[in-house]
Formats: structure tokens, sequence, C-alpha cells
């Protein structure tokens, strides 16, 4: 917060914000992060719910503690880790599903890692990374759900549907929240994927492709730190308050 409204130790106010506003990188930063954590959000929470759904459904046979524990083997990759893995998918001379890739129409890397794409390709990263430990969180709190409560549901005539949206979701509603706010929390700092995709297509995803990265380049190329941590506060505050309205929506505190 010093760094933001400061420069060479005296007080600017808010001129390094209207700095930042004003480069030429910043605002198409936003969108792509903005576009990438909508589609990342959406995704996470409808899939991963549907999945734990269906896991709870099922659990007889794919629930024990062996099964559970691989969804959370992708999670243990670090970033990096998980981005190389994915170089080797995304690129259809050597991808084992190169069949997919040609029937978007893309025969080459670089087609593939095209800024059009990049919100989906970082969606799927981000998903493979860490919708498998969600999914058994979500089957946690799938399984607190009290039995007499399923019973009734049953006993009411409810199928397995009307169960899951009238009783299942509502009941999952603050797990839900908190995923939002964990998963926003990550989805803001897109860093590692297109730092690493960048280097690797040689610069067909640009350097300043995210907020984060951008942050990277005034500090670490500009020498502006100053302006670098103003991108740091704003992505805080945007962050802490998209947090709060899903905290508060999802009565995330609040006690039954």
């Amino acid at each position: 917060m010093y760094l933001a409204f400061t420069k060479n130790g005296a007080f600017v106010g808010t001129d390094n914000f209207a700095k930042v506003f004003d480069d030429y990188r910043f605002w198409p930063a936003v969108q792509h992060v903005a576009v990438f954590v909508l589609i990342w959000l959406i995704s996470l929470t409808v899939l991963v719910v549907l999945m734990a759904l269906i896991v709870h459904a099922i659990r007889v046979r794919w629930a024990s503690s062996a099964v559970r524990f691989l969804y959370y083997i992708p999670g243990a990759l670090a970033g990096a880790s998980s981005v190389m893995l994915w170089l080797f998918l995304l690129d259809p001379t050597v991808s084992p599903v190169a069949w997919v890739l040609q029937l978007f129409g893309m025969e080459t890397f670089v087609q593939t890692v095209a800024l059009d794409n990049l919100p989906v390709i970082f969606t799927l990263i981000a998903f493979w990374t860490g919708a498998g430990g969600w999914i058994i969180i979500m089957y946690g709190a799938l399984n607190n759900i009290p039995v007499e409560v399923m019973e009734a549901a049953r006993i009411d005539g409810a199928g397995t549907i009307k169960t899951a949206w009238h009783i299942q979701i509502p009941l999952m509603r603050k797990w839900i929240s908190y995923m939002a706010v964990m998963a926003l929390a990550a989805g803001t700092q897109l860093f590692v994927e297109p730092r690493v995709l960048s280097q690797a297509s040689k610069g067909v995803v640009p350097p300043d492709y995210s907020l984060n990265q951008l942050a990277y380049l005034f500090a670490f190329k500009q020498n502006d730190f100053n302006g670098s941590a103003a991108i740091s506060l704003l992505l805080l505050v945007v962050a802490a308050g998209l947090s709060a309205l899903f905290v508060f929506r999802g009565g995330l505190f609040e006690r039954d």
C-alpha cells in the first residue's frame, strides 16, 4: 500500500493508479483475466457439483478411499509442471488427443494457443489441477446431509433431479460459496500458465497477457515497483469485493 501511493518516498495520491490505467497493456490484461475467471468459475461450479452428485449417487463403486485419492493426483503437480504436461497435449504434432484439436481446425501449436483460445485452455488446465480436490470436498458436504432429510424426500416422491436441485444443492450452498471464493482468488492471480505458454510459443502468447504478468513487467523489467504495487492493490480490492459478494450471498458464516 505504501508503494502504491508513493514515489521516491513522496506521497503522490492516485498518480500511480492513473499511470497504470493509461498504460496500453492494462485494459487488455483486465479483459483477459475477466473472461478467464468468468469461464473458470461457471465451469468449475457446474461441473464439480454435478460430478460430486454423480459420485455420491454411485458411491459404492467410485467413492472408496483409494479412488478418492486419485482425484488429488493432478493437484499434486506444481503449476509449471502441469503446464508442461499440457504443452504436449496442446501440440497437434505430438498430442495423444491430436484428433480432437484437428476436429476444431488446429493443425499447429501456434493455432492452438491463439489468443481467442487461451481462456478455455487456461480453464482446462485449472480444472485438471484443482477440480479433483473440490469434488472430494463437495462429496463430504453431501455426506453431511442428514439421512432423515433424504428419506423424507424419497417418501414425498422426489426423484434424483428434484432431490439434488431442491435439497442437496441448497444444503451445499456454503461449500459452493467457499469454492467460488478460493477459485476466484486463484483465477485473478493467473501467471504461471500464460508465462510458460508465452515462452513455449516464442511470443505468440504475449508476456503481458494477465494482470500479474503486467505487474511483474512493471517491477522487474521497468523497475517501477510503484506501478506494480498499484496493480497488485487493484487486484486485491476487486478480488476482495467479489469474494465478499460470494460470502454474503452464499451465507458462508450463517448458522444453521
